[in-house]
């Protein structure tokens, strides 16, 4: 096999395309502002300090299982000092890589604030409990399972990015809130332009070192978590979103790994040494056996659904 790049490497290969990728991003991104996106004269005090009213399953006009999974994509984005660390170590501080890192933050950080103030002055949660959860989540940190690696990171933050944007997408559209669905859309479109830088830096990496980034690829699909796994309560929710069809192992390999490997034309990438051949391999069969556990479970869900269907 081909030597491995150090990190050092990598990062100094990658530069110019960092900096053209950060060109194109900010020539594209579309400025917003979040208070736009929320309905400030529907809401009221809650209990507590300004005597209002305590919130009731009845105030929130959206469904357990749009609520759940509002809260988890809500949890999941609190996470951004953590997320920030992650990066900022992996990328660093400094020239484009530096500017890229600090522009991905500020643009991160509207999406949490768009979405707890939209889903309390809308009182769609329990304020109480989500400010338990949040802090729970937030305790507990978060680390990428390559931390420190640059290549699996950004094999896994191409893919990671993605889902997120499909998981807000269709959450917005479950909830039967327009102004919802809308202000989710618009946190979506940030999550693809950054899907696009990533997956753009992965692509460069694929023609440097190709045998490296197949490894790193399949790596990342084979143990793929989303980075709110560590959630209260996150496997059970995830659950109530898959049998909804919000984001399902169908969703995730049609709509997620599928169209970046393509992207990336991993099945016709030439001049691969064995392992990478191997691993290239060991990818396929990977997404045969997603195909077949998405089958699996639709056939589930389908059965679930005509049990429950009234008679």
């Amino acid at each position: 096999m081909p030597k491995t790049m150090t990190q050092t490497e990598l990062l100094r290969e990658l530069d110019q395309v960092v900096v053209g990728e950060l060109n194109r991003h900010e020539k594209v991104a579309k400025e917003w502002f979040p208070h736009e996106y929320v309905p400030w004269s529907e809401g009221r005090n809650f209990d507590g300090l300004m005597g209002g009213d305590a919130w009731t399953e009845q105030d929130s006009g959206v469904s357990d299982v749009a609520r759940s999974a509002l809260i988890v994509n809500l949890l999941t984005e609190d996470n951004l000092p953590s997320y920030h660390h992650e990066i900022a170590m992996i990328f660093g501080r400094d020239d484009a890589w530096g500017a890229w890192v600090h522009r991905w933050t500020a643009e991160e950080g509207r999406h949490a604030m768009a979405m707890r103030d939209y889903m309390l002055v809308k009182r769609l949660v329990d304020p109480v409990a989500l400010e338990r959860f949040r802090m729970t989540h937030m305790s507990q940190g978060y680390e990428l399972a390559h931390s420190g690696e640059l290549m699996s990171s950004l094999a896994y933050v191409s893919f990671q990015e993605l889902a997120t944007r499909v998981s807000h997408r269709n959450t917005g559209t479950f909830t039967n809130d327009p102004m919802c669905e809308n202000l989710l859309t618009r946190i979506a479109a940030d999550e693809n332009l950054h899907m696009i830088f990533y997956r753009n830096l992965m692509d460069a990496a694929l023609k440097i070192s190709p045998d490296q980034a197949m490894i790193a690829i399949l790596d990342v699909v084979k143990n793929f978590q989303m980075p709110g796994a560590n959630l209260p309560g996150f496997q059970r929710k995830a659950v109530e979103m898959a049998v909804a069809g919000i984001y399902d192992l169908r969703s995730h390999k049609d709509e997620v790994v599928a169209p970046v490997l393509r992207f990336w034309r991993v099945f016709e990438l030439e001049g691969l040494s064995a392992d990478g051949e191997a691993a290239r391999t060991e990818l396929a069969e990977l997404m045969e056996s997603l195909e077949k556990q998405a089958l699996r479970f639709e056939d589930k869900r389908d059965m679930l659904k005509a049990r429950m269907a009234p008679r």
